[in-house]
């Protein structure tokens, strides 16, 4: 039998959110529905209610979310009622030619629910990334469920499902920072911050943050990073190169999502260096560099979907490296917060004043 749910609702472009009923049905096959417990304000739910992701409105918001199986569906095996679960955007299939050639954080199939949450009118909602989470229940795939220790706090937890898995694996795993390496970050939100936590976790012997907010680079010095840039003040590129040596970083992520500060991230790389590219643009963006520099300076330019990551591998390492003290994902939490309280998360977030605001239920 369907449930009757609050949840935030992006109605249409730029308009503000709202708090509504949500029907969500019963959970059919390979299907589940998760009691959501926490969920993080992201940068890409904003860039859902402005448009910039698609136009399919209304939207379910949330996806950085953590909570408790309640039901699931006929063929679910992998998750029952009761598992403690981080929510992923990435239910791999198993059976695509990324999947069968062993990448399968490459998976060319990944999954949602087949069912769709409605208003009580009857209006079909897209969920922000499959997932729809910023409710008290939602549904998603069975296979979006990442079983993780219950033992840690929701709040905690939840961040994985995007920011922070995005910026730990742009370091790990798409820029496969080695030990000794330079790292230069752009852009010191919350994926940044996660990058340089990342940067730190690989090994890497200097850490450059940069950013044009003195409060953003006093918090990545927290973080892990060895220096800061600021760089409003002076020549970001000049910068990073004096302090490696008039070299450039031998890994540079790129976490803003705009052209200015790849091409930043582009001349601040040492020779056969790595760019990576973990913020998100938006459609009209364009990029335009010289194709000798491309050609003539060698290395990678890579972008980083998720930070490469694959969910049952990753977030349950995450938590225990977490456990274990060798990281503190609970830094990330700026603030908990109501579902009322969305829009003036976004505010905050222009602000610069949250690395992650948090609903909690």
């Amino acid at each position: 039998m369907s449930q009757q749910v609050q949840g935030v609702v992006a109605p249409g472009k730029n308009e503000p959110v709202r708090v509504e009923t949500i029907i969500v049905p019963d959970p059919g096959p390979g299907e589940a529905v998760v009691k959501v417990q926490a969920c993080g304000v992201c940068h890409t739910d904003l860039h859902y209610k402005q448009g910039a992701i698609n136009d399919d409105f209304p939207f379910l918001l949330g996806h950085e979310a953590a909570g408790v199986v309640e039901s699931v569906g006929a063929g679910v095996t992998d998750v029952a009622p009761g598992d403690f679960v981080v929510l992923n955007w990435r239910a791999v299939c198993g059976h695509c030619r990324a999947c069968l050639r062993g990448r399968p954080w490459y998976c060319f199939a990944t999954h949602n629910a087949e069912q769709k949450m409605t208003l009580t009118d009857g209006t079909e909602l897209s969920p922000a990334l499959g997932i729809g989470a910023f409710a008290e229940k939602t549904l998603v795939a069975a296979g979006q469920c990442t079983k993780v220790d219950p033992a840690v706090s929701p709040a905690v937890a939840g961040l994985l499902g995007c920011g922070v898995m995005a910026g730990i694996g742009a370091a790990i795993n798409t820029g496969q920072v080695g030990r000794g390496d330079s790292v230069a970050v752009i852009g010191c939100g919350g994926v940044g911050d996660a990058a340089v936590v990342g940067a730190r976790l690989a090994g890497a012997a200097r850490i450059i943050a940069v950013d044009i907010d003195d409060r953003k680079l006093e918090t990545a010095k927290k973080m892990g990073a060895t220096h800061t840039v600021n760089s409003r003040s002076g020549d970001a590129v000049e910068a990073i190169r004096e302090l490696t040596g008039g070299f450039g970083a031998d890994v540079v992520i790129e976490a803003v999502g705009r052209p200015e500060t790849y091409e930043q991230a582009f001349y601040a790389r040492d020779l056969a260096g790595t760019v990576v590219l973990v913020g998100v643009p938006t459609p009209e963006m364009k990029l335009e560099l010289p194709l000798l520099d491309v050609f003539g300076r060698g290395g990678a330019l890579k972008s980083s979907w998720y930070g490469d990551c694959l969910p049952s591998r990753d977030f349950p390492m995450l938590i225990d490296l977490h456990q274990q003290g060798r990281i503190d994902l609970g830094a990330f939490v700026t603030e908990t917060i109501g579902l009322g309280d969305i829009e003036k998360a976004f505010a905050r977030m222009h602000e610069g004043d949250v690395l992650r605001s948090v609903v909690q239920f």
